[in-house]
């Protein structure tokens, strides 16, 4: 937990709140009066909305209040949350019970990313807003700035769409192959834009796959020429 705490720059007053962020449902069916840290997600999920909200606020004067709302819905979504747990290293510290942990609990994105959430809620209880704060901008500030002045950017699923219409295409087709036991099924996504297969992507769900089939879709045609430049 000291590394951890490193990581995040920032010492817990009461270290159980740590370690009751970090505390998966799947723990708590195998051990009793173990909370969750479903309530300290629902809290980080409002303390992170805030605090892009108010830098957004700030530090973009002149945006339209749509282009704010999409703007902090990219980088609040669950895939750019579950790449910050991951940075952060919060699969290691994660409490899950045995059949989660077996099949890849601790790399699954909806996990990360709701720990993720639940990180924030538990330093928002512990030392208020300013510290809080200071690891959601740490973490997320390049690519709320990126998404402000690119928007949909961050949003790769997003991005490829306009592309593709901006380039007289229709919309990308996705094709998902899924594999795997019904407790730990794997996706597989294929994106194809005008015919063409453009990017591929693999995750623990439809969505996740999808939209990393879409990224690599995306940052393939930054080094192409062609009908898909953008």
């Amino acid at each position: 937990m000291t590394s951890l705490e490193d990581r995040l720059g920032y010492r817990f007053n009461d270290p159980d709140l740590l370690t009751h962020a970090l505390t998966h449902r799947s723990w708590c069916a195998e051990h009793e009066d173990e909370p969750s840290n479903e309530r300290l997600e629902f809290l980080g999920d409002a303390v992170l909305q805030l605090v892009v909200t108010n830098y957004l606020f700030g530090r973009f004067p002149s945006l339209p209040e749509g282009h704010l709302a999409k703007t902090r819905a990219a980088v609040v979504s669950a895939s750019a949350l579950a790449e910050v747990g991951a940075a952060l290293g919060l699969g290691a510290g994660l409490r899950l019970g045995k059949g989660e942990d077996a099949s890849g609990g601790r790399e699954k994105a909806s996990i990360l990313a709701d720990a993720t959430e639940a990180v924030i809620g538990a330093i928002y209880l512990d030392g208020g807003i300013e510290p809080s704060a200071t690891l959601v901008i740490a973490e997320l500030e390049a690519d709320i700035d990126r998404a402000a002045r690119r928007p949909g950017s961050a949003d790769y699923k997003t991005r490829l769409q306009e592309t593709a219409a901006s380039d007289g295409f229709g919309p990308p087709h996705y094709g998902i192959v899924v594999s795997g036991p019904e407790h730990d099924k794997r996706f597989q996504a294929t994106v194809t834009v005008g015919g063409d297969v453009l990017g591929t992507g693999k995750g623990t769900s439809k969505k996740e796959a999808e939209q990393r089939a879409a990224q690599a879709a995306w940052e393939s045609q930054q080094t192409r020429e062609g009908p898909h430049d953008v």
